[in-house]
């Protein structure tokens, strides 16, 4: 069933927000996704971990067709994402992403770089954009960085611009795809106390993270990929005390040593 985006159904409390049935992706000869299967429920918060190179980058990436899916089904706050454009652009909508890089436009103040979306994408006026990018500045926290330009920011600051530019348009559900990756050690405190707040608001998200210590202040649900498949999901005091498989085991003592 496909849905115009101004009859989007609000997903209740409890219900999957987002459905991925059986979801392969291929690249070439390689295989990156197989038959992944996942719900996320309104207002959870899923943290993905693996190995580089397990697929929970792609995974995401399919969720706002960054990445098409070769079979199997996704379905995101009731829209199903088909090769339909129409439905494609609904899903974005509601769907906010912040990647390892910021991508936030050189050129631009932190201001414009907010403003640009609502203002294009859901027709605000510049005055209402301008109220709009404020209000997540202040969000994150970083509201005197307004009229500068992303190069005079530290990273720290410019990923929490970029999460506030994501939030700008008012998303459902927010894709985090290792966003502290690219940040010094000093820095990634600042970020994740941004998703923290995002986290304790009720916000879905799905963040692909080695962040362990952020994963267990803020996941309902851990789940553990490795060679394209999810190997085990579990609430995060079963992930990190009992975990069942013998590859989560390996990973988590790798990963924990510290």
């Amino acid at each position: 069933m496909t849905h115009d985006s101004s009859d989007v159904a609000d997903v209740a409390p409890g219900q999957p927000m987002i459905e991925l049935h059986q979801i392969s992706k291929w690249f070439e000869d390689f295989q990156a996704l197989r038959e992944v299967s996942l719900d996320v429920t309104s207002g959870e918060r899923v943290v993905v971990c693996g190995p580089s190179g397990s697929g929970k980058s792609t995974m995401i990436r399919c969720i706002n067709r960054l990445e098409r899916h070769d079979s199997g089904r996704i379905v995101v706050d009731g829209i199903e994402l088909t090769d339909d454009m129409k439905n494609i652009t609904a899903v974005r909508r509601e769907v906010g992403m912040v990647f390892q890089q910021f991508n936030l436009f050189p050129h631009l103040t932190v201001l414009d770089n907010l403003m640009l979306a609502p203002m294009k994408a859901r027709k605000m006026s510049k005055k209402e954009a301008r109220e709009l990018a404020m209000l997540y500045l202040e969000r994150v926290h970083i509201p005197e960085q307004a009229a500068k330009y992303p190069s005079q920011l530290s990273g720290g600051q410019q990923q929490r611009v970029a999460i506030a530019r994501s939030l700008c348009m008012r998303p459902r559900i927010m894709l985090f795809d290792e966003p502290t990756s690219a940040l010094d050690p000093e820095m990634i405190k600042e970020v994740l106390d941004t998703m923290v707040e995002l986290a304790e608001d009720g916000m879905t998200m799905i963040v692909v993270t080695h962040e362990m210590g952020f994963a267990r202040t803020v996941a309902n649900n851990m789940v553990f990929m490795d060679a394209g498949e999810i190997v085990e999901t579990a609430a995060p005091e079963v992930f990190f005390s009992s975990p069942e498989s013998e590859r989560t085991k390996t990973f988590l003592s790798q990963i924990l040593i510290h």
